[in-house]
């Protein structure tokens, strides 16, 4: 199976380089690698020539730049303008797929209902911290989840059949979701595609992102009556202790932490839903949290 992939950058002159490593340096049988764009947008430090730097050295690459930070959904429809391949692949310019994910994200095409499959990110961030806690624990909630209700995340394939998402989305991969789902097809969550990925250090890093992303999933809600499996509160801590053990071994003060992590996300969710229902505020073009881009592979 032959594939595009596709990588998001904004001023990510930390990763690109590993990342595009990683891309060509993928373990494959079954799946192919013809293109890899690079989309680089309103890129100021030297992401676009270290991208650059490796389309020389291999004719696979090329570098889509954006002058101008239009949004990750703008970078998205100008990727697929450009992709030729039936199978697309996209991943986030700041995380890192282990050697073997993109043969086990693209092999459940195999069969034709699938639609969409999506990998499960691994956050890199030191489980002894309170905000290592919090992210590790937040994407074992959503892996757990995932297991019985796929939901969608940092990296994610799909079928070349549709010409562009909405321009005006905060949540990308979950607005593919709806896209897929609406044309009859399943999605399939693939917890052996393992991408590494580098949550928020900071509490200030971890609100804005999360607030932006619960923005999205209820604005996703409202306008395609659509509901991403994160959104079931219920679901979520019936799985809470469960994921504990994505955290490492038990310690008396991560007890401490399970009630802040609570509180974070519940904080977050509450500003999310105050920008949509009265700031009226799009998280089209977000602030970045810097926290999440300085990201160390602990493995």
């Amino acid at each position: 199976m032959r594939c595009s992939v596709g990588i998001f950058a904004h001023n990510e002159e930390k990763n690109i380089g590993k990342l595009l490593e990683a891309v060509l340096n993928q373990k494959l049988n079954q799946v192919s690698i013809d293109e890899i764009i690079v989309v680089a947008s309103g890129c100021i430090d030297k992401t676009v020539p270290i991208a650059k730097e490796f389309a020389k050295k291999d004719s696979r690459i090329k570098v889509l730049v954006q002058e101008k930070r239009e949004g990750k959904a703008s970078a998205i429809n100008l990727f697929l303008k450009s992709a030729k391949n039936d199978i697309l692949v996209i991943e986030s310019g700041d995380t890192i797929p282990e050697k073997d994910t993109l043969e086990n994200l693209v092999k459940p095409f195999s069969d034709n209902g699938i639609g969409m499959s999506g990998a499960r990110p691994m956050p890199v961030n030191d489980t002894r911290t309170f905000m290592g806690f919090v992210v590790n624990l937040l994407w074992g909630i959503h892996h757990q989840i995932s297991l019985r209700n796929p939901k969608m995340g940092e990296m994610i394939a799909f079928r070349n059949i549709f010409q562009s998402i909405p321009k005006d989305t905060a949540v990308d991969e979950a607005s593919i979701e709806v896209i897929l789902k609406n044309k009859g097809y399943k999605l399939c969550y693939c917890p052996e595609a393992i991408v590494y990925n580098k949550g928020p250090e900071n509490i200030k890093d971890f609100l804005k992102q999360r607030r932006r992303i619960y923005f999205g999933h209820l604005a996703l809600r409202k306008e395609n009556n659509y509901q991403v499996s994160t959104l079931n509160l219920r679901a979520t801590f019936y799985l809470l202790f469960k994921s504990l053990r994505s955290v490492g071994a038990p310690t008396p003060y991560k007890f401490f932490f399970v009630p802040g992590a609570i509180l974070l996300e519940m904080m977050a969710r509450f500003l999310g839903w105050w920008d949509y229902k009265v700031n009226k505020h799009n998280h089209v073009i977000w602030k970045v949290a810097k926290s999440t881009k300085d990201l160390s592979r602990n493995t």
